[in-house]
């Protein structure tokens, strides 16, 4: 593996990791987010029956921040400080929503606390004061603020996403050099009528079949393809292919000519001319 690739490797896994855990940590805000406005819904349309009233509306629930929202109605309604707490507790734990949580009813218009409350996990520490004291008919905000989120789900599902993504990433990787590799084998060949001749792999095909070439026949033909329809003289292919090696030849040239021309032979396109008394030429 070179360099670039492995940079490549490394810059794309974590890019990935990083786009992985975001989107994860994402889609579980916005899964949370949605969860609570949908229990704050729940919680107003309560509200308003326990105040016989079934035709007005709860208006849409507000995220102030990330753990904060607000619940508030189209008319004025009274509020039973019990009855809040039941309907928040028994919605917020239909959800799976966290159990450590402050609510503050406050008055339209001056924003000051009529009546707020705190639970926590450990019910021994929450806050629950005058739950029978009933605040009059009147304009009403409910604000609820998340004071405590769990983190080992999350954290766990990061793990399950950037795990299952460095895995795909490697597989990708795998693939993608797989493919580099046989597209280079694939597009380094030169075109000889209907062969192709592949000299780095000592090979020739003709419509997907396979003839083995010796190294012998390989550099001739390599020779041949350079300078097509033109004669090479004997002596020029004997130095390059033999002499240059430190090998002195006799006839060995004539033999690997006639063992190039039997394996080109299928295609009456190409023919291995002998010049007599000159050289050879490769007809195309």
């Amino acid at each position: 593996m070179n360099n670039c690739f492995k940079n490549l490797f490394k810059s794309t896994l974590i890019f990935g990791l990083l786009v992985s855990v975001l989107s994860c940590s994402t889609a579980t805000d916005n899964n949370f987010s949605e969860k609570v406005k949908v229990s704050l819904r729940n919680v107003g349309h309560h509200l308003l029956l326990s105040n016989q009233d079934s035709t007005s509306l709860v208006k849409p629930v507000v995220a102030l921040s990330e753990s904060k929202y607000q619940l508030s109605f189209e008319n004025q309604l009274a509020i039973q400080p019990d009855s809040l707490v039941s309907f928040v507790k028994e919605s917020f734990l239909k959800a799976d929503l966290p159990f450590n949580y402050l609510v503050e009813v406050l008055q339209c218009n001056n924003n000051e606390v009529a009546y707020s409350y705190e639970i926590k996990q450990q019910i021994e520490k929450g806050i629950i004061p005058c739950a029978g004291r009933t605040l009059k008919k009147d304009c009403y905000y409910i604000n609820v603020r998340f004071t405590k989120f769990p983190t080992e789900k999350k954290s766990n599902s990061n793990l399950v996403y950037v795990f299952g993504f460095s895995i795909l990433a490697f597989l990708i990787f795998l693939i993608y050099k797989k493919k580099s590799k046989s597209s280079k084998n694939d597009t380094n060949f030169a075109s000889i009528g209907r062969f192709k001749f592949y000299p780095e792999q000592n090979k020739l095909v003709k419509e997907a079949i396979e003839i083995s070439l010796s190294k012998k026949e390989c550099e001739l033909l390599s020779i041949f393809i350079k300078k097509p329809n033109q004669i090479i003289k004997r002596d020029e292919l004997t130095k390059k292919v033999w002499e240059d090696n430190g090998v002195i030849v006799g006839r060995s040239l004539d033999t690997y000519i006639s063992k190039l021309r039997k394996k080109l032979q299928d295609d009456t396109s190409i023919k291995l001319t002998n010049i007599h008394g000159v050289g050879y030429k490769l007809e195309i």
